[in-house]
Protein backbone atom coordinates (compact mmCIF):
# COMPACT_ATOMS: atom_id res chain seq x y z
CA UNK A 1 0.00 0.00 0.00
CA UNK A 2 1.38 3.51 -1.19
CA UNK A 3 1.97 6.23 1.52
CA UNK A 4 1.15 9.48 1.26
CA UNK A 5 5.16 10.69 0.75
CA UNK A 6 6.47 13.04 -2.04
CA UNK A 7 8.56 9.99 -3.55
CA UNK A 8 8.29 6.01 -3.76
CA UNK A 9 10.96 3.66 -4.85
CA UNK A 10 12.16 0.49 -4.13
CA UNK A 11 15.62 1.85 -2.60
CA UNK A 12 16.81 5.13 -1.48
CA UNK A 13 20.70 5.32 -0.98
CA UNK A 14 21.48 8.33 1.00
CA UNK A 15 25.05 9.30 0.35
CA UNK A 16 26.65 9.77 -3.35
CA UNK A 17 30.26 8.83 -2.30
CA UNK A 18 31.83 5.72 -3.32
CA UNK A 19 29.93 3.29 -1.49
CA UNK A 20 26.46 4.80 -2.20
CA UNK A 21 26.68 5.72 -5.71
CA UNK A 22 28.24 2.47 -6.85
CA UNK A 23 25.73 0.69 -4.82
CA UNK A 24 22.91 2.67 -6.71
CA UNK A 25 24.66 2.00 -9.89
CA UNK A 26 24.79 -1.70 -9.40
CA UNK A 27 21.30 -1.84 -8.33
CA UNK A 28 19.69 0.25 -11.24
CA UNK A 29 21.55 -2.06 -13.66
CA UNK A 30 19.46 -4.76 -12.31
CA UNK A 31 16.75 -2.62 -12.95
CA UNK A 32 15.76 -1.79 -9.33
CA UNK A 33 14.16 1.34 -8.94
CA UNK A 34 16.56 3.30 -7.08
CA UNK A 35 16.96 6.59 -5.55
CA UNK A 36 20.66 8.32 -4.96
CA UNK A 37 20.22 11.54 -2.83
CA UNK A 38 23.00 13.32 -1.30
CA UNK A 39 23.29 16.73 0.71
CA UNK A 40 25.70 18.24 -1.86
CA UNK A 41 24.84 20.31 -4.68
CA UNK A 42 27.45 19.52 -6.83
CA UNK A 43 29.30 16.45 -6.56
CA UNK A 44 32.75 17.99 -7.29
CA UNK A 45 32.40 19.98 -4.08
CA UNK A 46 34.56 18.70 -0.68
CA UNK A 47 36.71 16.34 -2.90
CA UNK A 48 38.79 15.30 0.26
CA UNK A 49 40.13 11.71 -0.60
CA UNK A 50 43.89 11.47 -1.17
CA UNK A 51 41.93 8.51 -3.44
CA UNK A 52 45.24 6.56 -4.53
CA UNK A 53 44.33 2.66 -5.35
CA UNK A 54 46.18 -0.37 -6.56
CA UNK A 55 45.95 -0.53 -10.31
CA UNK A 56 44.02 -3.87 -9.73
CA UNK A 57 41.09 -1.85 -8.39
CA UNK A 58 40.22 -0.05 -11.55
CA UNK A 59 39.26 -3.53 -13.03
CA UNK A 60 37.91 -5.17 -9.77
CA UNK A 61 34.97 -2.50 -9.91
CA UNK A 62 34.76 -1.42 -13.83
CA UNK A 63 36.19 2.01 -13.16
CA UNK A 64 36.92 4.02 -16.15
CA UNK A 65 40.12 5.96 -17.02
CA UNK A 66 38.18 9.42 -17.10
CA UNK A 67 38.14 8.65 -13.27
CA UNK A 68 41.97 8.44 -13.41
CA UNK A 69 44.07 11.91 -12.01
CA UNK A 70 47.67 10.10 -12.75
CA UNK A 71 49.18 6.74 -12.42
CA UNK A 72 52.09 5.89 -9.93
CA UNK A 73 55.06 3.14 -10.12
CA UNK A 74 57.05 3.81 -6.97
CA UNK A 75 56.69 4.77 -3.34
CA UNK A 76 58.84 7.51 -1.51
CA UNK A 77 58.94 7.41 2.38
CA UNK A 78 60.67 10.89 3.80
CA UNK A 79 61.67 10.41 7.37
CA UNK A 80 61.93 9.85 10.06
CA UNK A 81 63.85 12.55 10.40
CA UNK A 82 65.81 13.52 6.70
CA UNK A 83 65.93 9.90 5.82
CA UNK A 84 64.51 9.27 2.01
CA UNK A 85 63.42 5.71 0.99
CA UNK A 86 62.70 5.08 -2.45
CA UNK A 87 61.09 1.75 -4.50
CA UNK A 88 60.63 1.80 -7.79
CA UNK A 89 58.75 -0.69 -10.32
CA UNK A 90 58.83 -0.54 -14.25
CA UNK A 91 55.55 -1.26 -14.54
CA UNK A 92 52.18 1.23 -12.82
CA UNK A 93 51.12 -0.13 -9.55
CA UNK A 94 48.19 2.40 -9.26
CA UNK A 95 46.36 4.99 -9.68
CA UNK A 96 45.12 8.42 -8.22
CA UNK A 97 41.29 9.01 -8.87
CA UNK A 98 39.72 12.18 -9.43
CA UNK A 99 37.48 11.96 -6.53
CA UNK A 100 35.28 14.45 -7.95
CA UNK A 101 34.97 13.04 -11.54
CA UNK A 102 34.48 9.23 -9.71
CA UNK A 103 31.34 10.71 -7.97
CA UNK A 104 30.07 12.06 -11.04
CA UNK A 105 30.58 8.96 -12.95
CA UNK A 106 28.91 7.07 -10.19
CA UNK A 107 25.99 9.17 -10.04
CA UNK A 108 26.07 9.19 -14.28
CA UNK A 109 25.81 5.34 -14.71
CA UNK A 110 22.85 5.18 -12.13
CA UNK A 111 20.76 7.78 -14.52
CA UNK A 112 21.90 5.96 -17.24
CA UNK A 113 20.54 2.89 -16.12
CA UNK A 114 17.55 4.12 -15.13
CA UNK A 115 18.11 5.49 -12.12
CA UNK A 116 17.31 8.72 -9.95
CA UNK A 117 19.43 10.96 -8.51
CA UNK A 118 18.38 14.20 -6.48
CA UNK A 119 21.19 16.46 -5.10
CA UNK A 120 20.90 19.03 -2.25
CA UNK A 121 19.01 17.57 0.01
CA UNK A 122 20.13 16.17 3.43
CA UNK A 123 18.96 13.00 5.22
CA UNK A 124 17.03 14.20 8.39
CA UNK A 125 15.72 10.86 10.10
CA UNK A 126 13.54 8.05 8.96
CA UNK A 127 10.71 5.45 10.28
CA UNK A 128 9.69 2.19 9.38
CA UNK A 129 6.05 1.59 8.96
CA UNK A 130 4.95 -2.28 8.21
CA UNK A 131 7.11 -3.15 4.94
CA UNK A 132 8.00 0.19 4.02
CA UNK A 133 10.56 2.79 5.51
CA UNK A 134 9.59 6.75 5.21
CA UNK A 135 13.09 8.97 5.16
CA UNK A 136 12.70 12.90 5.79
CA UNK A 137 14.84 14.84 3.59
CA UNK A 138 15.74 18.54 3.72
CA UNK A 139 15.88 20.73 0.79
CA UNK A 140 18.85 24.00 0.76
CA UNK A 141 15.74 26.41 1.30
CA UNK A 142 14.58 24.45 4.31
CA UNK A 143 11.40 22.65 2.50
CA UNK A 144 11.06 18.94 3.38
CA UNK A 145 10.67 16.02 1.44
CA UNK A 146 9.65 12.12 2.18
CA UNK A 147 10.38 9.28 0.41
CA UNK A 148 8.90 6.13 0.84
CA UNK A 149 10.81 2.95 0.02
CA UNK A 150 11.01 -0.67 0.78
CA UNK A 151 14.17 -0.08 2.05
CA UNK A 152 16.71 2.69 2.81
CA UNK A 153 20.56 2.62 3.27
CA UNK A 154 22.72 4.95 5.03
CA UNK A 155 25.87 5.44 3.00
CA UNK A 156 26.48 8.95 4.51
CA UNK A 157 30.02 8.39 5.39
CA UNK A 158 31.20 8.90 9.30
CA UNK A 159 28.27 11.79 9.80
CA UNK A 160 25.97 8.25 9.65
CA UNK A 161 22.79 10.08 8.99
CA UNK A 162 20.49 7.54 9.84
CA UNK A 163 22.01 5.03 11.80
CA UNK A 164 23.29 7.18 13.97
CA UNK A 165 26.76 6.06 16.14
CA UNK A 166 26.57 2.92 17.40
CA UNK A 167 25.39 2.80 21.50
CA UNK A 168 28.65 2.77 23.80
CA UNK A 169 27.53 -0.78 25.50
CA UNK A 170 28.12 -2.08 21.87
CA UNK A 171 31.14 -0.07 21.49
CA UNK A 172 32.71 -1.10 25.05
CA UNK A 173 36.63 -1.69 23.97
CA UNK A 174 35.79 -0.65 20.70
CA UNK A 175 35.34 3.17 20.49
CA UNK A 176 34.93 4.81 17.35
CA UNK A 177 38.49 5.84 16.45
CA UNK A 178 38.97 9.70 14.61
CA UNK A 179 41.27 10.48 12.52
CA UNK A 180 41.11 14.06 10.83
CA UNK A 181 42.70 15.28 7.28
CA UNK A 182 43.08 18.24 5.47
CA UNK A 183 44.15 18.46 1.68
CA UNK A 184 45.52 21.38 -0.77
CA UNK A 185 45.30 21.60 -4.84
CA UNK A 186 47.81 23.12 -5.78
CA UNK A 187 49.27 23.90 -9.97
CA UNK A 188 52.66 23.79 -9.49
CA UNK A 189 55.57 24.80 -12.07
CA UNK A 190 55.85 21.69 -14.43
CA UNK A 191 59.47 21.16 -13.22
CA UNK A 192 58.22 20.59 -9.32
CA UNK A 193 55.00 18.67 -10.95
CA UNK A 194 58.21 16.20 -12.30
CA UNK A 195 59.92 15.99 -9.42
CA UNK A 196 57.00 13.98 -7.69
CA UNK A 197 55.18 12.53 -10.74
CA UNK A 198 54.66 8.96 -10.76
CA UNK A 199 54.96 8.26 -7.01
CA UNK A 200 53.21 8.18 -3.97
CA UNK A 201 55.61 10.19 -1.55
CA UNK A 202 54.59 10.31 1.98
CA UNK A 203 56.26 12.13 5.15
CA UNK A 204 56.60 10.04 8.08
CA UNK A 205 57.46 10.85 11.59
CA UNK A 206 56.92 13.41 14.62
CA UNK A 207 58.83 16.08 13.23
CA UNK A 208 56.63 15.66 10.03
CA UNK A 209 53.32 15.22 11.32
CA UNK A 210 53.01 13.80 15.11
CA UNK A 211 50.48 11.07 15.58
CA UNK A 212 50.32 10.79 11.93
CA UNK A 213 51.52 11.19 8.20
CA UNK A 214 51.81 14.05 5.27
CA UNK A 215 51.35 12.92 1.19
CA UNK A 216 51.93 14.45 -2.12
CA UNK A 217 50.28 12.77 -5.53
CA UNK A 218 50.41 13.47 -8.77
CA UNK A 219 47.47 14.66 -10.07
CA UNK A 220 47.24 15.55 -13.96
CA UNK A 221 50.48 17.59 -15.29
CA UNK A 222 51.18 20.40 -13.22
CA UNK A 223 48.97 19.72 -10.10
CA UNK A 224 49.94 17.99 -7.52
CA UNK A 225 48.09 16.70 -3.85
CA UNK A 226 49.57 18.09 -0.24
CA UNK A 227 48.06 16.73 2.55
CA UNK A 228 47.93 15.64 6.30
CA UNK A 229 45.94 13.58 8.51
CA UNK A 230 46.37 12.26 12.06
CA UNK A 231 44.62 10.23 14.12
CA UNK A 232 42.51 12.21 17.02
CA UNK A 233 44.38 12.04 20.75
CA UNK A 234 41.92 13.41 23.62
CA UNK A 235 44.53 13.06 25.93
CA UNK A 236 47.30 14.89 23.92
CA UNK A 237 47.70 18.64 22.90
CA UNK A 238 47.71 18.47 19.10
CA UNK A 239 48.71 21.48 16.32
CA UNK A 240 46.41 22.68 14.10
CA UNK A 241 45.89 20.78 10.44
CA UNK A 242 46.78 24.25 9.12
CA UNK A 243 50.00 25.01 10.93
CA UNK A 244 50.96 21.38 10.14
CA UNK A 245 49.86 21.74 6.14
CA UNK A 246 51.95 25.31 5.75
CA UNK A 247 55.35 23.25 7.55
CA UNK A 248 54.80 20.29 4.96
CA UNK A 249 54.32 23.21 2.03
CA UNK A 250 57.20 25.06 3.06
CA UNK A 251 59.51 22.14 3.82
CA UNK A 252 58.89 20.64 0.52
CA UNK A 253 58.00 22.83 -1.95
CA UNK A 254 59.26 26.64 -0.72
CA UNK A 255 55.44 27.53 -0.11
CA UNK A 256 55.55 30.77 1.55
CA UNK A 257 59.27 31.35 1.10
CA UNK A 258 60.34 30.82 -2.57
CA UNK A 259 56.63 29.62 -3.93
CA UNK A 260 56.57 31.64 -6.41
CA UNK A 261 54.26 29.81 -9.07
CA UNK A 262 52.83 27.88 -6.97
CA UNK A 263 48.74 28.34 -6.97
CA UNK A 264 46.08 26.90 -4.09
CA UNK A 265 43.33 25.77 -6.60
CA UNK A 266 41.38 24.10 -3.79
CA UNK A 267 41.40 23.21 0.39
CA UNK A 268 38.87 20.59 1.48
CA UNK A 269 39.29 18.19 4.82
CA UNK A 270 37.58 15.26 6.38
CA UNK A 271 37.16 13.60 9.35
CA UNK A 272 37.27 9.82 9.27
CA UNK A 273 35.07 7.74 12.22
CA UNK A 274 35.86 4.35 12.23
CA UNK A 275 36.00 0.91 14.90
CA UNK A 276 38.58 -1.07 14.96
CA UNK A 277 36.65 -4.26 15.10
CA UNK A 278 33.62 -3.28 12.49
CA UNK A 279 31.10 -5.09 15.26
CA UNK A 280 27.96 -2.03 14.92
CA UNK A 281 24.96 -3.29 13.75
CA UNK A 282 25.12 -3.13 9.90
CA UNK A 283 20.94 -3.09 9.85
CA UNK A 284 18.10 -1.87 11.28
CA UNK A 285 14.71 -2.98 10.60
CA UNK A 286 14.91 -2.19 6.67
CA UNK A 287 17.61 0.51 7.20
CA UNK A 288 21.01 -0.43 6.21
CA UNK A 289 24.24 0.67 6.63
CA UNK A 290 27.02 1.34 3.96
CA UNK A 291 30.61 2.01 3.31
CA UNK A 292 32.16 4.26 6.20
CA UNK A 293 28.71 4.06 7.84
CA UNK A 294 29.91 1.38 8.94
CA UNK A 295 33.44 1.90 9.26
CA UNK A 296 35.12 0.31 6.06
CA UNK A 297 37.90 3.26 6.45
CA UNK A 298 41.06 1.73 7.06
CA UNK A 299 42.94 3.66 9.63
CA UNK A 300 46.25 2.23 9.17
CA UNK A 301 46.51 4.13 5.11
CA UNK A 302 43.75 6.42 5.63
CA UNK A 303 41.89 4.33 2.98
CA UNK A 304 38.36 4.08 2.29
CA UNK A 305 37.38 4.36 -1.39
CA UNK A 306 38.54 0.73 -2.10
CA UNK A 307 36.96 -0.85 0.93
CA UNK A 308 33.70 1.24 0.44
CA UNK A 309 33.03 0.15 -3.33
CA UNK A 310 34.12 -3.69 -1.35
CA UNK A 311 30.98 -3.15 1.09
CA UNK A 312 28.74 -2.33 -2.16
CA UNK A 313 29.41 -5.31 -4.09
CA UNK A 314 28.65 -7.23 -0.85
CA UNK A 315 25.52 -5.90 -0.57
CA UNK A 316 23.98 -5.29 -3.94
CA UNK A 317 23.25 -8.83 -4.78
CA UNK A 318 21.79 -9.63 -1.43
CA UNK A 319 19.18 -6.32 -2.25
CA UNK A 320 18.44 -7.60 -5.66
CA UNK A 321 17.54 -10.98 -4.23
CA UNK A 322 15.44 -9.45 -1.56
CA UNK A 323 13.38 -7.66 -3.72
CA UNK A 324 12.77 -10.85 -6.16
CA UNK A 325 9.39 -11.52 -6.37
CA UNK A 326 9.78 -14.97 -4.73
CA UNK A 327 11.26 -13.47 -1.55
CA UNK A 328 8.55 -10.84 -0.51
CA UNK A 329 7.92 -12.46 2.72
CA UNK A 330 9.43 -10.48 5.12
CA UNK A 331 11.06 -13.57 6.65
CA UNK A 332 12.57 -14.85 3.44
CA UNK A 333 14.08 -10.87 2.98
CA UNK A 334 15.23 -10.31 6.80
CA UNK A 335 17.31 -13.98 6.27
CA UNK A 336 18.75 -12.93 2.90
CA UNK A 337 20.26 -9.37 4.40
CA UNK A 338 20.86 -11.29 7.56
CA UNK A 339 23.91 -12.30 5.79
CA UNK A 340 24.98 -9.00 4.49
CA UNK A 341 27.61 -8.21 7.84
CA UNK A 342 29.22 -11.74 8.21
CA UNK A 343 30.12 -11.53 4.36
CA UNK A 344 31.27 -7.93 4.87
CA UNK A 345 33.53 -9.13 7.23
CA UNK A 346 34.82 -11.83 4.88
CA UNK A 347 35.13 -10.15 1.81
CA UNK A 348 37.24 -7.51 4.07
CA UNK A 349 39.61 -10.58 5.55
CA UNK A 350 40.98 -10.91 8.85
CA UNK A 351 44.13 -9.01 8.51
CA UNK A 352 41.42 -6.21 8.59
CA UNK A 353 41.48 -5.65 12.72
CA UNK A 354 45.05 -6.06 12.30
CA UNK A 355 45.52 -3.44 10.54
CA UNK A 356 43.45 -1.51 12.60
CA UNK A 357 45.11 -1.99 15.61
CA UNK A 358 48.60 -1.48 14.10
CA UNK A 359 47.20 1.97 12.62
CA UNK A 360 46.10 3.26 16.78
CA UNK A 361 49.60 1.93 18.35
CA UNK A 362 51.47 3.23 15.83
CA UNK A 363 49.98 6.89 14.71
CA UNK A 364 48.57 7.69 18.69
CA UNK A 365 52.19 6.61 19.58
CA UNK A 366 54.01 8.29 16.97
CA UNK A 367 54.85 11.99 19.09
CA UNK A 368 58.40 11.41 20.04
CA UNK A 369 61.74 10.06 19.23
CA UNK A 370 61.43 6.96 20.93
CA UNK A 371 58.50 6.31 18.38
CA UNK A 372 60.75 7.88 15.81
CA UNK A 373 63.19 5.27 16.37
CA UNK A 374 60.60 2.30 15.92
CA UNK A 375 59.53 3.61 12.82
CA UNK A 376 63.05 3.85 11.45
CA UNK A 377 63.75 0.39 12.44
CA UNK A 378 60.54 -0.77 10.24
CA UNK A 379 61.32 0.95 7.51
CA UNK A 380 65.20 -0.31 7.49
CA UNK A 381 63.59 -3.92 7.14
CA UNK A 382 61.80 -2.81 4.34
CA UNK A 383 64.78 -1.73 2.65
CA UNK A 384 65.75 -3.74 -0.30
CA UNK A 385 62.43 -4.87 -1.04
CA UNK A 386 60.80 -4.66 -4.38
CA UNK A 387 58.14 -1.77 -5.04
CA UNK A 388 55.85 -4.47 -5.24
CA UNK A 389 55.93 -5.84 -1.73
CA UNK A 390 55.27 -2.37 -0.03
CA UNK A 391 52.20 -2.48 -2.21
CA UNK A 392 51.13 -5.41 -0.85
CA UNK A 393 51.95 -4.45 2.53
CA UNK A 394 50.54 -1.09 2.46
CA UNK A 395 47.36 -2.15 0.01
CA UNK A 396 46.91 -6.10 1.00
CA UNK A 397 48.10 -6.23 4.80
CA UNK A 398 50.72 -9.21 4.20
CA UNK A 399 52.44 -8.12 7.18
CA UNK A 400 52.72 -11.94 8.06
CA UNK A 401 54.93 -12.13 4.72
CA UNK A 402 58.13 -9.80 6.36
CA UNK A 403 56.91 -7.80 8.70
CA UNK A 404 56.20 -10.55 11.88
CA UNK A 405 59.91 -9.23 12.79
CA UNK A 406 58.53 -5.53 12.62
CA UNK A 407 55.42 -5.92 14.27
CA UNK A 408 56.74 -5.85 17.28
CA UNK A 409 58.14 -2.18 17.03
CA UNK A 410 54.95 -1.09 15.45
CA UNK A 411 52.96 -2.61 18.75
CA UNK A 412 55.51 -1.07 20.89
CA UNK A 413 56.71 -4.00 22.52
CA UNK A 414 60.42 -3.47 21.85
Amino acid sequence: MRSDADLHCQVLVVGAGPSGGDLARRLAREGVDVLLVDRLADLGRSAFSSAALPIETMDAFGLPAEVVGSRWREWQLIGPGSATRRWASRQPLGVVLDFGALRRWLAGQCRQWGGRVELGLQACSSHQDGERITTLLRRADGSLLRVSSAWAVDASGQARSLLGDPPPALRRGDELVRAAGLEWLLRVPLECWQAWAERLSFCLGSDWVPQGYGWIFPMEPGVLKLGVCRLVDPGRRQPPLGGLMNDLGRRLLGLGSDGTGIEVLDRHGGLVRSTIRRREAHQRGRLLGLGDAVSTANLLGGEGIRHALTSSAVLAPLLVRALDEDLRSPAAQERTLKAYAPLLRRALGWRWSLSGRLARHTWLGLHGPSMDGRLDLVLRQLEGRRAEDLSALLFGYRFERYGLRAMPYLLGWR
